[in-house]
């Protein structure tokens, strides 16, 4: 009995291990081959942990969705107007797309919000006023709409370091 015991413990734990891989080779390459997107910013307003600094980013494509006909899961179809998304129109599935068209995924846990998977933002304790400025999120994103924050920009669309 201990022998399976420590072969379902050891198995679990390689598993474990290659899923963790496999998630982590998945952002990288979406940090390698991603289309750079800036997403307007609803008001920001940086907090404070024991650990360091970190914003709620709130997105104004979210705002002006109508989430009342929002289904939970979906895609937000944006076209990209000098590097920043415009939102076009949320849909459920991955098509209608048409010609310049991009698709970000999305889950809206209630209706008060819309998730994309990029909605805190961490930075070094101290840091908040350089921060407060932003006026753009900048998102990676790829052909299936998975996204990733990678920083946060200004209104001249210049990453904030």
């Amino acid at each position: 009995m201990k022998k399976y015991k420590l072969f379902l413990i050891v198995l679990n734990l390689v598993l474990l291990l290659v899923y963790f891989n496999h998630s982590l080779v998945k952002k990288e390459e979406l940090l390698k081959h991603g289309k750079l997107m800036l997403l307007a910013l609803a008001p920001v307003d940086p907090r404070s942990l024991m650990q360091g600094d970190y914003m709620v980013l709130r997105y104004q494509l979210a705002l002006d969705a109508d989430k009342e006909h929002l289904a939970k899961r979906g895609y937000c179809v944006v076209k990209l107007v000098n590097g920043i998304a415009q939102s076009i129109r949320f849909q459920k599935d991955r098509t209608p797309l048409k010609k310049g068209e991009y698709l970000i995924e999305y889950t809206s846990p209630n209706l008060w919000s819309i998730n994309i998977g990029a909605e805190s933002f961490f930075f070094e304790e101290g840091q908040a006023k350089k921060y407060e400025q932003a006026k753009y999120g900048g998102v990676k994103v790829d052909e299936n709409g998975n996204s990733l924050l990678v920083g946060l920009y200004d209104e001249k669309l210049k990453k904030i370091e």
